[in-house]
Formats: structure tokens, sequence, C-alpha cells
């Protein structure tokens, strides 16, 4: 499968393979089988969080894989809770031991602001450099390859990058066929930073749209596969997550390209939330 050796390359020259494994909602105790699964099919990328709980078993599915570190990359993220330094740092390190590696790949703020916080316009611009000061660090001690954010609007983002040393190198932001963010997707790719995109086919919604079924029969794949590579053409980088093996597998077949005129469909698709 073609697309799972192929890589993006990061504002700091690390590369990242194009699409990654996606582990929200898989419990601890079984990810590591889900993990090794992925790997024998060709995955090496592989996203998890603190908030998922599963830190430990996605290290220990990595480590049982056999691959060499280095032909391996994992993603975790800080707490959309955590807002200050020392927290921050201290979680770092937790992260580090749960996963039991050396180094992460990848670290993400997994949100702007708390995820009770009742989103009446407080930014938690200074919390953030806080945290982001503590993944800076790590950084450059070289306990992580690269730092990014999660869920975060474009003046989050302005935040960091006026007022840090680095950039961050990613945005991972729910997008899929019907929820595009398109002009932030163009900001981020301005200010080259790769948008990664979780839930590609939309928590199962789309697989019942008769007008997505018809367009994926053209081109003899499944929606999910229509909803990964729609996802590739537009310049992102999905995480599709599946528990299934057939699925998982499924998911990285998606060496086909949509044409123009259906890509300007799936862009302009309307919403699937049910």
């Amino acid at each position: 499968m073609a697309i799972l050796d192929e890589f993006f390359t990061l504002n700091n020259g690390v590369k990242i393979p194009k699409i990654g494994f996606g582990t929200w909602l898989i419990k601890d105790e079984s990810v590591a089988q889900h993990v090794q699964e992925a790997a024998k099919i060709g995955y090496r990328h592989f996203d998890s969080a603190q908030g998922y709980g599963n830190e430990r078993g996605v290290g220990e599915g990595m480590r049982k894989t056999g691959i060499s570190r280095d032909d391996l990359f994992v993603t975790t993220k800080i707490k959309a809770e955590i807002k200050d330094y020392e927290t921050a740092k201290q979680s770092i390190d937790e992260s580090l031991q749960k996963l039991d590696l050396d180094f992460m790949d990848l670290l993400l703020i997994h949100a702007p602001r708390p995820w009770d916080d009742d989103h009446k316009g407080q930014h938690y611009f200074e919390g953030n450099l806080e945290t982001w000061r503590a993944m800076e660090e790590a950084y450059k001690a070289g306990k992580i390859r690269a730092i990014g954010v999660s869920n975060f609007e474009k003046e989050d983002i302005e935040n960091i990058s006026k007022n840090s040393s680095i950039v961050p190198a990613v945005n991972q932001i729910l997008t899929h066929i019907g929820h595009t963010s398109s002009d932030l997707i163009d900001y981020c790719k301005q200010k080259d930073i790769l948008v990664e995109a979780y839930s590609p086919v939309a928590h199962g919604d789309m697989l019942r749209n008769d007008a997505l079924d018809k367009m994926a029969k053209k081109y003899q794949v499944s929606i999910p596969q229509l909803a990964i590579r729609y996802c590739l053409e537009i310049g992102t980088l999905p995480l599709p997550k599946s528990e299934n093996a057939k699925h998982i597998a499924s998911n990285a077949a998606v060496d086909f390209d949509i044409t123009k005129e259906d890509l300007q469909t799936l862009k302009d698709f309307p919403s699937l939330d049910s």
C-alpha cells in the first residue's frame, strides 16, 4: 500500500507518515493488539493522548511490533485542562513513562480550552503559552521531535506563534466530508502548519449517505475509503480509527485519485451532523 510509505515533512524537517492510526476510545488493555495489527498492515504512525487513557497500551503495542523505533511515529496530547507550566512539564514526563519510550515524535496541546469550559469567549492565551513553554523545553531537551496543537483556531495559533520561539508544526482538527474548515486549513498551510484530520469518517454518520455511496461506487471503493482519500486530496493527514482488522486494512487502501469536479463536490458537501 503505497500511501503507507509516503510522508509529509513538518516545518522543522521531521517526516511524518501520511496516514495515522487513531486510538480514541480504544481501551488501554486492548489497544496494543490493534497497534500491532495496524503495524503488520504497514501503519507506522500512531495517535494517542493523555485524555484517551491508553498511552501505556499504545507504547506496549509499538514495542511488540519488533519494528525499529526510528521507523515508528507516535503522537500524544497534553490534556486540555492543563494550562500551567509545572503541570504540563510533569505530564510530559508521565506520558514518556506510560509510553515507555525514550522520546515522543509529536506532542500536541489537546485543545485551547478545557473541555468543560463554557466557551463564552475565554481564550486561555496565557495558560496555553505556559503549556507551550514546557513543550518547547522538552523539545529542546530531545524528549520530543516536534510540537503542535489540536482544535486551535487562528487566534489561538497566533497567540503561540507571536509569543514563542517555535511555531506549531501541526494543528489536529475535526475534518471530514461535510465538515471542512477551509479558511482555517488555508491559514495553516500559509503558516507551514500541517493539518491532521481526526474523525475523517465523521463518526460513521456518512455511511448512511446515498450521494456518498454513489460516488464511492464510481471509484469502486467504500465510503470510508472515499472519505480518507478526500482528506489526503485536500492536503491534510487523516487519522482513521478502527478496532476491526479488515477495516484497519481497507482504511489504508486509498491509492486512487478523486477528479477535480468530484473533489469540489465533496468540499461543498452539506453538513453530515445528525
